[in-house]
C-alpha cells in the first residue's frame, strides 16, 4: 500500500429492512414482535421516502472506491442519508460490508456516536479506563495520559460522577479526549462534535490539526463546511451511497454547494428538500432578496442596500425562538450573520401556528461576487434547531453601480463587504 493507509474498492453495504440482521438485536426483536402482531415493521420507518415494501432493500453504500494516504485529512460531506456514517462504521469495523473490500494500515481511533463504549452506571474515571481499553490502550498508557485527558475534556469536577448524569456535551468531551490521546495512526470523527460548545469545538479542531501535523491521518464528517474547509486537505462527496466527487477539498466543496443550484435560483424550498437539522416544528418555504422598494433582485447593483425575505410555516405555536440568516461565499465561508434576537435584553420571538413572513433590512455594501443565503430558526435558550436551510438563495452583486459613477472601481475584488469607515489624515513631519 506504500503511503496509502486506507484503500477502498467497490465497497457496498445493503440493509434488508424488516429481516433478521437489519441492524441491531433490538431492531430485530422489534421487527419480529411487530410481525407476530400483524403490525407494520417499525424499521421500515427509517426512511419513508426510500422504503418500498415490495423491495425492502436499502443500499447505504454502493460501489464506493477511494484511497487515503498517510497524513491526509479527508473531509467527508453530503446530505443526511448519503452514507457518511455507514462508511465510517465499516472502516472502523463496527459493521461489515455487503460486498467489496477495504484495507486499513495502522491503529484506528473512532468517535462516531455520543457515549459509544461508555457504561452509564460507571463514573467518568472508570469509563475513561474502559473506553481506552476498548480503543486499544494499555492500562499503563491510560494512566500516563490520565491527567492530560481529563484536563482536555474539561470535566475534572465530575470525573467521579456516574456518566448517566452527564449531558451529551460532557459525554462528547470525555469521549473525544480519550480518542484523541490514543495517538492513533488514523483518527475517525463523525458529526458528534456538533454537540459540544464552541470553545470545545475549537479545541477539537486544534487537536485534529495537531494529529494531522504529526503525519497521522484524519477522517472527518461534518455539515459545517467552514470547519471542513479549514481542517481538510482532501474531500469525498457522497450522495445516495455513491461517490459524486473526490479530490482536493476546494472543488469537492464547490460541487457540494452547487447541489442546491436549482433551488437557489428561485429560493423556493420544496417539501422534499433534505434538511441538515430540524424537527419539523418550523419549515422554511421561501428565501429571496429585494431592494428597498421591494423589487425582487437576483443581481444587485454594487453599493445598493437590500432586504432579505424569509417565509416559513409554523406547524405548532412556537415560543422563545431565534431566527437567523447568514450570507456566505460559494466556497462555503460565511462572513455575515444576523439574528432577530436582541442580545442586550435577551428578547426572543413567539410565532403562532401558521404562515409567517420576515423582512430583514441589510445596510451592508457587498462587494461584487456570488453569495449564498442560509436561514435558521431555533429555540433561544437551548439552541435546539427547528429548521435550517443552507445555501437556498444565490445572489449576484455586479460591479456596475445603481447610478452613474458608482461602479466598483477596481479590477480585482478584495474581500466581501465594504464597511462604512471614517479615515483621518495627519502630516507628521
Amino acid at each position: 500500500m506504500s503511503d496509502t493507509v486506507i484503500k477502498v474498492e467497490n465497497l457496498s453495504k445493503r440493509y434488508v429492512l424488516g429481516n433478521i440482521g437489519s441492524g441491531s438485536l433490538s431492531q430485530d426483536l422489534n421487527a419480529a414482535w411487530a410481525r407476530l402482531r400483524g403490525k407494520e415493521n417499525p424499521n421500515a420507518k427509517i426512511d419513508a421516502k426510500t422504503f418500498d415494501s415490495k423491495n425492502p432493500e436499502f443500499w447505504a453504500l454502493k460501489d464506493i472506491s477511494f484511497d487515503v494516504n498517510q497524513g491526509d485529512v479527508l473531509g467527508i460531506i453530503g446530505k443526511n442519508g448519503a452514507g457518511k456514517s455507514t462508511l465510517l462504521k465499516v472502516l472502523s469495523r463496527i459493521t461489515s460490508p455487503t460486498s467489496g473490500n477495504y484495507k486499513v494500515k495502522g491503529r484506528i481511533a473512532s468517535l462516531l456516536e455520543v457515549g459509544t463504549g461508555f457504561h452509564p452506571e460507571l463514573t467518568g474515571r472508570e469509563n475513561l479506563f474502559l473506553n481506552g481499553a476498548i480503543l486499544g490502550m494499555s492500562k499503563t498508557e491510560i494512566r500516563s495520559k490520565f491527567d492530560e485527558i481529563v484536563e482536555f475534556s474539561g470535566v475534572s469536577k465530575f470525573i467521579d460522577t456516574p456518566v448517566k448524569r452527564y449531558s451529551s456535551g460532557m459525554y462528547v468531551r470525555l469521549a473525544f479526549a480519550v480518542a484523541a490521546h490514543l495517538e492513533p495512526e488514523i483518527l475517525i470523527v463523525d458529526e458528534v462534535l456538533a454537540v459540544g460548545d464552541a470553545e470545545f469545538q475549537k479545541k477539537c479542531m486544534g487537536k485534529m490539526k495537531d494529529v494531522s501535523g504529526q503525519g497521522r491521518t484524519v477522517l472527518f464528517v461534518s455539515h459545517n463546511i467552514a470547519a471542513i474547509k479549514s481542517l481538510c486537505t482532501k474531500g469525498l462527496y457522497l450522495q445516495n451511497g455513491t461517490v459524486l466527487k473526490s479530490g482536493l477539498i476546494e472543488p469537492v466543496i464547490t460541487e457540494y454547494l452547487a447541489e442546491n443550484k436549482k433551488i437557489a435560483e428561485t429560493g423556493e424550498i420544496p417539501d422534499d428538500f433534505k434538511r441538515v437539522y430540524g424537527n419539523g416544528d418550523a419549515r422554511f418555504r421561501k428565501v429571496y432578496i429585494t431592494d428597498f422598494d421591494n423589487n425582487v433582485m437576483k443581481q444587485l447593483p454594487f453599493g445598493e442596500k437590500f432586504k432579505i425575505h424569509l417565509e416559513f410555516d409554523a406547524t405548532k405555536n412556537l415560543t422563545e425562538t431565534t431566527v437567523s440568516v447568514m450570507i456566505g461565499t460559494t466556497s462555503g465561508e460565511n462572513f455575515l450573520y444576523s439574528t432577530d434576537k436582541n442580545f442586550s435584553v435577551h428578547e426572543s420571538k413567539n410565532f403562532e401556528k401558521g404562515k409567517h413572513h420576515i423582512e430583514i433590512e441589510v445596510d451592508a455594501k457587498l462587494l461584487p461576487g456570488n453569495f449564498y443565503i442560509t436561514a435558521g430558526i431555533s429555540i433561544s435558550k437551548s439552541g435546539f434547531t427547528l429548521d435550517w436551510v443552507e445555501n437556498v438563495y444565490l445572489l449576484t452583486v455586479d460591479k456596475i453601480g445603481l447610478n452613474k459613477g458608482e461602479d466598483y472601481p477596481w479590477e480585482t475584488v478584495h474581500g466581501y463587504v465594504e464597511p462604512a469607515t471614517n479615515w483621518k489624515y495627519k502630516f507628521l513631519n
